[in-house]
């Protein structure tokens, strides 16, 4: 089949790439990027998605998207977001309508259910984030429902996946992120310590990601709905970071902070951040300080059910899998 991977150079995107290339089909990638790499096996387009799509020739013969890029931080203008996510995400269905695609996979996320409260065995009864305290989590909400909605058994198929916290060899963002604040000495507990986390190994990911796709067919359950995917094995989030930092030959997180005063201080800084256009990351922000102190695992009850997915790799193998990679930083 003739596959387009938006995102395509990212940490998700290429290793769904590699994997279609390794199952035989043809595949195609999109990024705002120029393709470094020149992979003779995939053709690149750059293009950016935020604006309309004006020469669909290029995308002539396409079967099926997987819909990866997105803007992704806790910080920035909310506007920067919107565009990228939502309207990155109306155009990229716009195309797919317009072309006769006729399968459509979205890379979700959990944080589309964001409240601002723990959530522990969260399913899909769950209901939108209302507010916009992460544009990212509001933008990819308004993305998510805009592709369910694109959903029609007779023309376009769509579905949406929810892979929370994805990491791994290769990761740019979460632990490389975590241990280099680390080592600053700007990492603190956030709350008791105690809260429980969903995390995803990118193989968990992109096996979940190939299974909805051979399931995604006219008739089957999976058109017009979304799914959580995750390790299916919660850890204690400082538990489980300390240990990598120990295993790193790093020192465990000696200092405290409580929820209020994370809150509070994520809240302050969102402020400084706005009023004088400061640069760089944010040292905290009211999601930030809710993720870091509340649980948010996910039950993948419906994906096993409706596509049968189950993780193809623990948390022990992962972690076996990704130590080295880590070392080598």
């Amino acid at each position: 089949m003739n596959i387009l991977v938006t995102g395509g150079k990212g940490f998700l995107g290429s290793s769904i790439v590699h994997r279609l290339l390794e199952l035989g089909h043809k595949v195609e990638t999109l990024s705002r990027s120029g393709d470094s790499e020149k992979n003779s096996d995939v053709t690149h387009h750059q293009l950016d998605l935020s604006k309309k799509v004006l020469n669909y020739k290029q995308f002539e013969g396409i079967e099926c998207i997987f819909h990866t890029a997105a803007k992704a931080g806790i910080d920035g203008r909310y506007n920067d977001y919107y565009t990228a996510n939502y309207l990155g995400t109306k155009n990229i269905l716009r195309l797919a309508k317009d072309i006769g695609v006729k399968y459509f996979i979205y890379t979700s996320s959990p944080s589309v259910v964001f409240s601002g409260k723990p959530i522990s065995g969260g399913n899909e009864k769950l209901s939108y984030v209302s507010n916009r305290i992460s544009p990212y989590s509001h933008t990819k909400a308004l993305a998510e429902e805009a592709v369910l909605h694109a959903n029609n058994n007779n023309t376009l198929l769509s579905t949406s996946l929810r892979p929370h916290l994805i990491w791994g060899e290769n990761d740019p963002h979460l632990l490389p992120k975590v241990i280099a604040r680390h080592r600053k000495g700007k990492l603190k507990i956030v709350g008791e310590g105690n809260n429980q986390v969903d995390l995803t190994h990118v193989d968990n990911a992109v096996h979940a990601h190939i299974l909805a796709f051979d399931a995604l067919v006219e008739g089957s359950p999976l058109g017009g709905k979304s799914y959580f995917i995750s390790q299916n094995e919660p850890v204690k989030l400082w538990d489980w970071l300390n240990s990598i930092f120990q295993s790193l030959n790093l020192d465990t997180i000696p200092n405290r902070i409580s929820f209020p005063k994370a809150y509070c201080a994520g809240a302050f800084a969102e402020f400084l951040w706005k009023i004088l256009r400061l640069k760089g990351d944010l040292p905290m922000s009211r999601f930030v300080a809710c993720q870091l102190a509340h649980d948010h695992w996910f039950s993948t009850e419906s994906a096993k059910a409706d596509f049968g997915y189950e993780p193809i790799i623990s948390m022990s193998a992962a972690m076996k899998k990704t130590l080295p990679w880590l070392r080598s930083l």
